[in-house]
């Protein structure tokens, strides 16, 4: 038992590291799109709307999916369509090219993302520890690893059609090779229709909290490449990015650890405190140094906020866990909505470092709601 375990829990691995590689290897090179399409910001916080709006479309889809199917065809079937859309995000020459990119785009890594936090939380509830912030942390890892890669190749002067389809090419590989060790026979037979009428406080008090953490965390993707080449000054603009994924998968993978030590109350105080105190120090003083050390607060702070709301999405008494993350999802998807577009026309009002206050307001939003949510626990406890 253990031994299948094992298999399914590193072929999962596999796919949230190539996931996370290949988001932040189209998020790093936004700089390079924005300049090339002659976009200003309020045109760039239009045209990435359509991802949070593509995300929304999907929701429906992958819920059914996830209800019908083993998560492991819906998840391996939307990470092949995922990568090749990579690759046409890198050949789009016009913004209306870019948009129908990154609806595909979007839209495939919805049903992703959906099935393979399901199998996460089935898998969680197979094991002895806790597991799920590890595979998160591996999200991120790829992430590092994708800013880091784009890094390298913009120092080495090659253009971002090349680097996509590379990026593209070997995710599909990889993804080939990994499917057949992904869980089986783990289609939910139960919870899996949607009761209408008054919405349940237990998802709706996580959705909320993932609302705000998808605030800070969509907006710093989208963003923090753009803050350090126009605030900081900073030439190799992927550092404040690369930063904040860095502590984002340090984060992660000690999270488990520090949920078990202070608990999960304690644990989203202390992110909403980190990401408060990173923006403030980021805004207040927007130099290198300062700003490297605001943004791996941040990365810190977001880091813990969504494996932990999957976690207590998936024990709802309500939902299957396929159905209650697609639920959760649908609130990180409005916060992904208008966070990185609001930050966008609030840099074109004033500017991108007044903008950014708005990040800080939705982490301290993290308290109140924690703290809500968890005096309803014990009360019905």
């Amino acid at each position: 038992m253990m031994q299948a375990i094992n298999k399914e829990r590193v072929s999962l691995s596999i796919f949230f590291f190539l996931s996370g590689f290949n988001f932040s290897s189209w998020a790093s090179r936004i700089p390079t799109i924005k300049a090339a399409l002659h976009l200003n910001e309020a045109e760039l916080g239009t045209i990435l709307l359509t991802m949070p709006v593509s995300s929304l479309i999907g929701l429906p889809l992958s819920g059914w999916l996830v209800s019908k199917f083993e998560t492991r065809v819906p998840l391996a079937l939307a990470f092949l369509l995922n990568s090749a859309c990579l690759s046409l995000i890198g050949l789009a020459t016009t913004p209306f090219m870019l948009v129908i990119a990154l609806f595909l785009f979007s839209l495939s890594l919805r049903i992703f993302n959906i099935s393979i936090n399901t199998q996460a939380i089935t898998l969680q509830k197979q094991s002895a520890r806790k597991i799920n912030g590890s595979f998160h942390g591996l999200w991120s890892t790829g992430g590092i690893m994708g800013v880091g890669f784009t890094t390298m190749l913009i120092s080495l002067h090659i253009t971002m059609v090349p680097h996509l389809l590379m990026v593209a090419a070997v995710s599909i590989l990889a993804a080939l090779l990994s499917y057949r060790f992904l869980l089986r026979n783990d289609r939910s037979v139960t919870g899996n229709k949607l009761a209408l009428g008054r919405p349940d406080p237990y998802i709706l008090y996580l959705g909320l909290m993932v609302f705000f953490a998808a605030v800070c965390e969509g907006g710093m993707f989208d963003w923090s490449g753009i803050y350090f080449q126009q605030v900081v000054r900073e030439e190799v603009f992927t550092a404040g990015y690369l930063i904040f994924m860095t502590f984002m998968a340090l984060s992660r993978f000690i999270s488990d650890r520090i949920i078990e030590r202070i608990g999960m109350a304690r644990t989203y105080i202390l992110s909403a405190l980190l990401i408060f105190s990173g923006i403030s120090l980021s805004i207040c003083f927007p130099t290198f140094w300062p700003a490297m050390i605001g943004f791996s607060l941040v990365g810190f702070g977001t880091a813990s906020v969504v494996p932990m709301t999957y976690t207590l999405a998936g024990a709802s008494k309500t939902y299957s866990p396929g159905i209650a993350i697609s639920l959760i999802a649908t609130f990180s998807i409005v916060g992904m909505l208008i966070g990185p577009p609001m930050i966008g026309y609030l840099a074109h009002a004033f500017n991108l470092k007044v903008s950014f206050v708005a990040f800080a307001l939705a982490g301290v939003m993290l308290i109140p709601i924690s703290r809500m949510f968890f005096r309803m626990e014990q009360a019905s406890a």
